[in-house]
């Protein structure tokens, strides 16, 4: 016997669900994590290939990596044609490698289907496409969710953003490679459902009475609006769905590029160097910044260290880079984030190696950092508003989901067009995974 599931595969987090037409069972996907339910969207790739996700890919990480030794070889990476007037030959290209290196890690996934330049990445001696990274994980999600349920998984409903990009080649071409990667991970029936209309369907199962809902669906990629009328399964309708590419990892690189660039020299850096400068500027580039640990940046910033007087921050920089630290920065940066939903002030800390960086910021900080941000979500929210024909006031109910659905700045935005007595919160992880598990026993809304 098989049977159909709901997938959210999100920007940061992920989950997977059944309904049997009258409950939701959220599967406990990763037992080492504090919500079970909840997977991160990591993938560790070791050296032999094997595929970790969620709180094992993080810990098998820094086990392997943390404080590890280092040992570049130069390695044979293929031919180079070379063509100029009449002359043509052909040159040997090498590059250097830590033969030592154990695994990858692999976060933010999900944004990859939206980088329009990114295809893949090299992982060893091995070529992994966009497809095959987001199966591997897809992959091992499925084996997970199989063991707890003792039954094949054939079929899934996976959520999709309203959009990917707003350039509709790019946006199919992401639902494309999305579509692939779930079927090379073993699923054999593929659809998909806009994760704002899952939020609602799982929301729709709280109402005693019909009414006008707008689902605010903010998670670490992507916002996505949907406004319907639900509670009466023989008359639902969606009046109109919006989104724009702006959620939590565009926040913390504002975090990053704002207040944290001068910990590692930037404004200090003498302007001769432009190629330090262009090392601090790719600190906020999650998928840029692991590879950066070679012989050669090595031996620049040990040169910029000896030379420029901001060798403290190069040091800082250096310390980043090659003590594979880039993770724990990052998830820093991010959990400072989400203080400020609950306080007016934090400090970003990070205390490891020649990495001693302190800063307190406050939720005005942040707000002032965001600003245009909060500009372009607003204009989209009223332009979404718009096109359903509605008034504020017909709106009954702002149902707020999603992470960055709690950030005080966009709570007082909704609160201000519609009414704070009309906002609502729900499930904040799991309302998309639910509502994809509702979506797949009931069929298309």
């Amino acid at each position: 016997m098989s049977v159909k599931v709901g997938v959210d595969f999100g920007t940061s987090n992920s989950g997977v669900a059944v309904f049997d037409g009258s409950r939701v069972r959220l599967l406990p996907i990763d037992h080492q994590n504090v919500m079970p339910e909840v997977v991160k969207t990591i993938l560790y790739i070791t050296r032999d290939y094997k595929h970790y996700i969620g709180q094992d890919a993080v810990e098998l990480y820094y086990k392997h990596n943390v404080n590890r030794l280092r040992r570049f070889v130069r390695k044979w990476a293929g031919e180079l044609e070379v063509y100029g007037a009449d002359m043509f030959y052909i040159d040997d290209v090498y590059v250097y490698v830590d033969e030592l290196k154990p695994g990858r890690l692999l976060q933010f996934l999900k944004t990859a289907l939206r980088s329009k330049g990114y295809r893949g990445t090299q992982v060893f001696d091995r070529y992994y496409s966009l497809a095959e990274i987001v199966a591997a994980y897809l992959s091992e999600l499925k084996k997970r969710a199989e063991a707890i349920l003792h039954e094949e998984i054939d079929a899934v409903t996976l959520g999709r953003p309203v959009k990917f990009s707003s350039d509709p080649d790019q946006d199919q071409q992401s639902e494309s490679v999305l579509r692939e990667a779930a079927y090379n991970a073993g699923f054999k029936q593929v659809d998909f459902e806009f994760e704002p209309i899952a939020a609602a369907l799982f929301y729709e199962m709280t109402l005693e009475r019909p009414q006008n809902a707008l689902i605010f669906d903010f998670g670490g990629g992507t916002l996505d609006i949907t406004i319907l009328h639900l509670g009466d399964l023989s008359n639902r309708k969606v009046f109109a769905s919006g989104g724009i590419s702006i959620a939590g990892s565009d926040f913390d690189r504002a975090i990053i590029q704002k207040r944290l660039l001068p910990h590692f020299g930037q404004g200090q850096v003498t302007y001769n160097r432009p190629d330090i400068q262009e090392l601090i500027q790719a600190i906020s580039d999650w998928m840029a910044l692991p590879d950066l640990s070679t012989p050669r940046i090595k031996a620049a910033l040990e040169q910029a260290i000896r030379e420029d007087k901001a060798s403290v921050q190069l040091k800082a920089l250096e310390s980043l880079i090659f003590n594979d630290l880039a993770f724990s920065f990052y998830n820093t940066v991010e959990a400072s984030k989400i203080a400020l939903s609950s306080q007016g002030a934090t400090t970003i800390q990070v205390k490891e190696k020649n990495l001693d960086l302190w800063e307190l910021y406050t939720r005005h900080q942040f707000e002032k950092d965001i600003l245009e941000h909060q500009r372009q979500i607003e204009e989209v929210l009223l332009n979404t508003l718009k096109a359903s024909g509605l008034e504020p006031g017909e709106i009954d109910a702002v149902v707020k989901t999603g992470g960055s659905s709690s950030i005080p700045a966009f709570t007082a935005i909704l609160g201000r067009i519609f009414g704070p007595e009309r906002l609502k919160s729900s499930d904040t992880f799991n309302s998309v995974t639910a509502g994809l598990a509702i979506r797949a026993h009931q069929g298309a809304l």
